[in-house]
């Protein structure tokens, strides 16, 4: 069971940027993905970004062009960094690694980091 810790919430104005980070425990050769989520109060977890091990990344449509996703795999640590920041943006947002995409998208499936909370605020 691979551990991930999440780093990098609080609280930011609208416009801001931040940068989350998720850190595993350890590596993992089946580790092909990871990704974040986010929930925000009474709505349905979403998905936010994935990247591959290879660096192919993909986001939901709400973040496009604001959100960054990247992956260092040699620190075994994921990031995102967050732009242009609005209020629907806050949430707590999820770390997740998987074996494929099919796994992200399953809850049962891969490992979930603890959250850390995001509130954008003026």
């Amino acid at each position: 069971q691979v551990q991930l810790v999440e780093s990098g919430g609080g609280l930011v104005q609208p416009g801001g940027s931040q940068r989350l980070s998720c850190a595993a425990s350890e590596s993992s050769v089946n580790i092909n993905v990871m990704g974040w989520y986010r929930q925000a109060p009474g709505k349905q977890r979403e998905l936010v970004a994935t990247i591959t091990r290879g660096g192919i990344t993909n986001y939901a449509a709400s973040v496009k062009g604001r959100f960054t996703i990247s992956r260092d795999n040699a620190k075994n640590t994921v990031y995102l960094q967050m732009n242009s920041l609005k209020l629907e943006d806050t949430a707590v947002y999820y770390c997740k690694a998987a074996t494929t995409l099919y796994d992200i998208g399953r809850s049962g499936l891969g490992s979930w980091g603890q959250g850390t909370q995001v509130t954008v605020s003026s």
